[in-house]
């Protein structure tokens, strides 16, 4: 049997995951990257995006974001402003969210409205993002 990976996940609210994993593969601001066991330790910034992870052929993945991870002697922590699965996000929501953040970003770029400009960006990757998990939910 393979080695695993301890893999926490905890919002401001409390912990979201707490589960022995085969990989992760998370979104950081330098680009995603993946984590096995024995992995070297390492502290990385976690921007919005996808977190993926692995035990065996169960694949989950949670929308996350901001924050920060730290790999250290085969457990993997992240320390994120959000977390959320597929199965709790509301699409339909999601879906106007990334209406609105669009509408606004054009606006934004109409205008060179810097500050409005990065605001609708951060909206549209958190919809996007929660669009991209909640694809990949079991269904009911």
């Amino acid at each position: 049997m393979a080695e695993k990976l301890k893999l926490e996940v905890v919002t401001p609210k409390g912990a979201v995951v707490s589960k022995d994993v085969d990989i992760v593969t998370a979104p950081g601001y330098g680009g995603e990257f993946g984590v096995l066991a024995n992995h070297a330790p390492f502290l990385s910034t976690i921007k919005v995006g996808v977190l993926t992870y692995k035990s065996g052929a169960q694949e989950e993945t949670l929308m996350v974001s901001g924050g920060f991870c730290e790999v250290s002697n085969n457990k993997l922590t992240f320390l994120v402003e959000s977390a959320e699965r597929g199965a709790d996000i509301d699409v339909e929501r999601a879906m106007r969210a990334k209406e609105r953040a669009e509408k606004r970003l054009a606006e934004a770029q109409a205008q060179k409205e810097k500050m409005d400009r990065t605001r609708a960006e951060a909206a549209l990757q958190r919809a996007m993002s929660r669009l991209r998990v909640a694809e990949r939910r079991k269904p009911s």
